[in-house]
C-alpha cells in the first residue's frame, strides 16, 4: 500500500472517529436525560461509553488483526493520555470542582480495577478467564454507581421539585444520532488500524510503541473535547465522571471484552 494513502487512512480514520464520538454523545446524554439520571452518573457510564468507543473498536479491530500489541498498548496509552493530558489541559483551562465523597470511592474503583488487570497481565496474557474476572468487576462497578446516583439524584428533585426531562430531543432524533456515531466509529476505526499497522511495518517501529503513543492519543481525542467542554460550562461532575468513567471502560470493560473474543498477548515491556 502506498504511503500517501496510508497516511490519507490514518487521517481519515481520526476525523470518523472524533465524528462518531460527537454524535454518539448528543444521543447518549439526551436519552440519560430522559432517564433522570445524575451528572457524574452520565459521564462515568454514557458519556464515557460514547468516548471510549474508539479505544474499544480500534482495540478489538487490532486484536482481530493479530496485532494485540496494538489493541493492548492503546489502552494503556489511552488511560495515560485522559489522566495526564486530558485532565491537565481541562484544569488549565478550568479548575474542576471535586466532591470529595464521590471522588475517593470512584478513585478506589479506578485503582482497584487497574491493579487488577496489573496482576493479570503478569502471565503475559489476557485469557478468557482473565476477561471474565475484568467483566465481572465492570459490570458491578456499572451496578454501584448507577444505583448510588440514581438514589441520590431522586432525593435532590424530590426536595427541589425540578424535572429537565422535557429539555430532551424527540427519542427518534436521539436514535438517529446514535445511529451515526456508531456508524462513524465503527468506519473510523477500521480506517485507523489500517492506516496505523500499515505505517508501523513500513518505519519498522515496534506496533506496541504505535499503539501507546499515536493511537492512543488519537482515540482520547473524543475524551479531551467532551471533559474540556463540560469543564468550561463549569459541569465538574461530567468532566470527572468522564475521565474516571472512561479509564475504567479501557482497563476493564474493553480489556474484558476483547479477550472474551480472541485472547490477548501482552508485551513484556
Amino acid at each position: 500500500m502506498e504511503w500517501d494513502l496510508l497516511y490519507f487512512f490514518v487521517v481519515c480514520g481520526f476525523f470518523l472517529l472524533l465524528f462518531g464520538a460527537e454524535i454518539m454523545l448528543r444521543g447518549a446524554v439526551g436519552f440519560a436525560d430522559k432517564l433522570g439520571i445524575s451528572k457524574l452518573v452520565v459521564g462515568m457510564t454514557i458519556v464515557a461509553f460514547g468516548t471510549s468507543a474508539p479505544e474499544f473498536l480500534v482495540s478489538l479491530n487490532a486484536a482481530l488483526s493479530g496485532s494485540s500489541a496494538i489493541a493492548v498498548g492503546n489502552l494503556v496509552g489511552s488511560n495515560i493520555s485522559n489522566i495526564l493530558l486530558v485532565t491537565g489541559i481541562s484544569a488549565f483551562l478550568m479548575p474542576i470542582l471535586l466532591e470529595k465523597k464521590s471522588f475517593k470511592s470512584d478513585g478506589w474503583i479506578l485503582l482497584l480495577g487497574t491493579s487488577l488487570f496489573f496482576l493479570l497481565t503478569f502471565r503475559l496474557e489476557i485469557s478468557l478467564f482473565s476477561g471474565l474476572l475484568l467483566l465481572l468487576f465492570f459490570v458491578s462497578f456499572l451496578f454501584h454507581s448507577y444505583f448510588r446516583e440514581k438514589r441520590r439524584f431522586n432525593s435532590q428533585n424530590v426536595v427541589s421539585g425540578h424535572d429537565d426531562q422535557g429539555q430532551s430531543s424527540n427519542i427518534l432524533t436521539l436514535l438517529i444520532y446514535l445511529i451515526l456515531g456508531i456508524s462513524g466509529l465503527v468506519f473510523g476505526a477500521q480506517i485507523l488500524v489500517d492506516g496505523g499497522v500499515g505505517l508501523a511495518r513500513k518505519y519498522g517501529i515496534n506496533e506496541a510503541a504505535i499503539g501507546l503513543t499515536v493511537m492512543a492519543l488519537g482515540t482520547s481525542l473524543p475524551e479531551l473535547a467532551a471533559t474540556v467542554v463540560a469543564a468550561i460550562r463549569k459541569q465538574s461532575e461530567l468532566a470527572l465522571g468522564n475521565i474516571i468513567g472512561s479509564n475504567i471502560f479501557n482497563i476493564v470493560g474493553i480489556v474484558g471484552a476483547v479477550s472474551i473474543i480472541t485472547p490477548l498477548s501482552i508485551p513484556a515491556r
